[in-house]
Order: C-alpha cells, then structure tokens, then sequence
C-alpha cells in the first residue's frame, strides 16, 4: 500500500519542485541578463515555474489552484530567485545556462502535467496535450514579459520532446511497465531529446508552398 500510493504522490512532488526551481533559474537568468530588478525577477521566475501548472489546473476545473494550497511553491521560486541573483556572477554562458534549465523543467513538468491529467481520468490525447501545456506556458510567458522571441516559436524541437516522452509512457504502460519506471523514462526521453536538438542544431521543417 506504501509504495502503490505514497511513495509515487512524494515523487511527483519531487519532480515538481525540480521543475520550479529549474524554471525559476531560467527565469531568474534571462530577467538579470535583461536588466530586470529584484521584484521584476522573482516575478519573471514566478510567472515561468507555476504558468503552466496554472493554466493547466484552469483547464481541468482543479480548485484551488496548488500553488494556493501550498505555500512551498512560492516559497522556493522566491528563494531560488533571491540567491541566483546575489550569484548571478557566476553565470558566464547566459544562453547555455538558460537552455540547460529550461531542458530541465521542460522535462519534470510534462511528466507532471502528464500525470495529473491522467489523475483525472482524462483521455490520452488531454493528457499529452496537459504535460505540453504545463511544460510550455510558463516559457512562452517568461519570454513575452521579457521581449524575446518565445524558444518554442523558433522551429525548437520543444513541444516535439514533451510529446515524445508522453508517448513513450503510453507505450510502456501499454506493454505493463511499471508506473514510476514509466515516468523516469518519460522524464529522459524529454531531457535527452532536448539537449540532443540544442547540441546537434535539430530543428523542425518549416512547410511553404513552392513557387
């Protein structure tokens, strides 16, 4: 009963938190490099690491929203934030840095967003489209508020690695794996086909109609 239940609920709480602070860093990073100051930060990072969540809660009818119920959330992106920006020296590689985090958070949070719409008995393809949702909505906001081109808009293999790994979940629970292996290869999937793309300058096509 311990490990049917409780230990998966403390492990997606795990991937979760790794996915705010992942977010957060990448927030936290890209709003320093644009001048932003303290506040302006900390809502950046803020805005990356529970966007998605919250948008994602709002589409399934979950009430309240997690963030709200848990205080934990806001108390570690704000953390989080506050002590990359006293260290913020340290980060010479802006964008390597950046695209690093995000990888990761890309990574925990479509396995949450995946998990939590299957929780609510939601079909495969909501479930897929919950873990995109979650994984890139704070990204996409992030990059609005800070006056960049959102990463997902530049023929980035970003949703493709999210719906990646989903589908390996599916198909490994189609052939009875175990649930929590299912996630971490779900969480690999995700992270090894990003930085995969980053290191080898994968994109995807862009169709146009030959004149």
């Amino acid at each position: 009963m311990i490990n049917s239940f409780i230990f998966p609920d403390i492990l997606l709480y795990l991937l979760d938190m790794v996915g705010v602070i992942a977010c957060a860093i990448a927030g936290t990073l890209l709003a320093q490099h644009k001048g932003f100051d303290v506040a302006g930060c900390i809502l950046v990072s803020m805005v990356n690491a529970i966007g998605g969540g919250t948008l994602r809660d709002m589409a399934l009818d979950r009430h309240p929203l997690f963030w709200m119920t848990d205080l934990n959330y806001v108390i570690v992106i704000t953390l989080t934030s506050l002590i990359l920006q006293i260290f913020f020296h340290l980060y010479h590689k802006i964008d390597n840095a950046l695209k690093l985090f995000d990888a990761i958070g890309l990574a925990a949070f479509s396995v949450i967003g995946f998990k939590v719409a299957l929780a609510q008995d939601m079909s495969p393809v909501i479930a897929v489209m919950m873990g995109v949702w979650t994984a890139i909505i704070g990204g996409l906001l992030r990059d609005i508020i800070c006056n960049e081109i959102p990463l997902l808009l530049q023929r980035e293999i970003y949703i493709t690695a999210s719906v990646a790994g989903s589908l390996t979940y599916l198909v490994l629970d189609y052939w009875g794996f175990d649930a929590i292996a299912n996630e971490f290869t779900m969480l690999f999937v995700i992270f090894a086909v990003r930085m995969l793309a980053l290191r080898f300058d994968w994109h995807l096509p862009s169709i146009r109609l030959v004149s």
